[in-house]
């Protein structure tokens, strides 16, 4: 436990040194990014900033794989060099047992990402995008997916509306049925409702079919007042680009709410496998993570008289970026509907698991 416990020790400071390098780095270079696309904008430093410190957490959590894998290559190059692993051996103790502390650490930073960094990446995420949107647009837009229907909210300097829709009959094209659309001037007094048969978004306007409209004004009946249209277009500052972008962002839902949104997307009639393969693929990264740890220390738990350590860590890194590549590419045919969501989500961890445990194999007992 003693050994155990050095190993521990010793991988954590390498993951902590890794990453608040990349962190410092990513700070910086993503505050450039943040400057170079609000410059039109004139947002002062602090805005900025506050945008990138937004932006952060998401950056962390993608770069999760790459920081744990340079993290185990930093640990047992450092100890081949200084013949630690030399020892360990000479003891009894085998090099795959050697990866116990590392690899249980591993799992233990996946398991925390997915339960404390995911929600964090979500509700910075959300906020970023939120105020990124009243940034550019003058005014935010939103979308939520509820058991009552589709909500959407949209600004323009004459203030906002707030549109609900009891579902979709064609969620490509942005049908809906069964809409209301309420109208609130800047201050926030509603101005005008709408209710409708059906709203199909085209060319910058909302077309509604058997379209009722009722002026809310102080001074005028509302019911004397409302006009009945067969078809009518009302103006929007949403595209259909928008509205899907937003929705296809899973990365602003926490890992504890995508059950339930997965059930009310069902329910307004959109297409549920990318979330699902989303929440698949948060549940299996711990299990990635220990594949990250297992393929760095399957090259790099070799004496240094051996030479060659250049080549094992790139071959490391490369293999790394491989299975993180074919994991993604697996994600994308799980929500194409090509690969059943569960292979897509877990197949790629428990393969690079196995390739790794079978080099190991291969070095220790030849």
């Amino acid at each position: 436990m003693i050994l155990d416990r050095y190993f521990a020790r010793r991988f954590i400071q390498s993951f902590l040194v890794i990453g608040g390098i990349f962190l410092t780095l990513l700070i910086l270079i993503d505050l450039v990014e943040q400057a170079r696309r609000f410059d039109s904008e004139n947002l002062s430093f602090g805005t900025l900033l506050h945008l990138t410190l937004l932006n952060t957490p998401a950056a962390i959590s993608e770069m999760l794989p790459l920081l744990v894998i340079l993290s185990t290559i930093a640990l047992f190059v450092g100890m081949a060099r200084s013949s630690e692993l030399v020892v360990t051996r000479a003891i009894g103790r085998s090099g795959i047992r050697a990866l116990l502390a590392p690899v249980t650490l591993a799992l233990v930073i996946g398991t925390l990402a997915v339960a404390l960094l995911n929600p964090i990446t979500a509700a910075t995420s959300e906020e970023f995008r939120r105020l990124s949107d009243t940034y550019k647009n003058n005014g935010d837009s939103a979308l939520s997916i509820t058991s009552e229907g589709l909500w959407l909210r949209q600004g323009s300097a004459d203030g906002q509306s707030v549109i609900h829709a009891r579902g979709t009959t064609n969620a490509d094209t942005l049908e809906l049925t069964w809409v209301t659309i309420i109208s609130f001037s800047p201050d926030g007094k509603p101005t005008q409702q709408i209710i409708a048969d059906q709203a199909r978004l085209s060319n910058g306007s909302w077309i509604l079919s058997n379209a009722k409209i009722w002026s809310l004004a102080d001074d005028i009946n509302p019911e004397t007042a409302a006009e009945v249209h067969s078809q009518i277009e009302i103006p929007t500052t949403l595209t259909r680009q928008r509205i899907l972008d937003t929705l296809g962002q899973q990365d602003s839902v926490s890992v504890y709410d995508l059950p339930q949104l997965i059930r009310d997307l069902r329910e307004a009639g959109f297409s549920t496998k990318q979330y699902e393969v989303w929440l698949q693929v948060q549940l299996a990264r711990p299990f990635f993570l220990m594949a990250m740890v297992m393929i760095g220390a399957a090259f790099t738990m070799r004496h240094v008289r051996f030479g060659g350590t250049g080549i094992a860590v790139l071959s490391a890194i490369l293999l790394g970026f491989a299975i993180y590549f074919v994991r993604n590419f697996a994600q994308i045919l799980g929500e194409n509907g090509q690969l059943p969501i569960v292979v897509a989500a877990w197949a790629p961890p428990f393969a690079a698991i196995l390739l790794s445990l079978g080099l190991l194999l291969h070095a220790e007992d030849g």
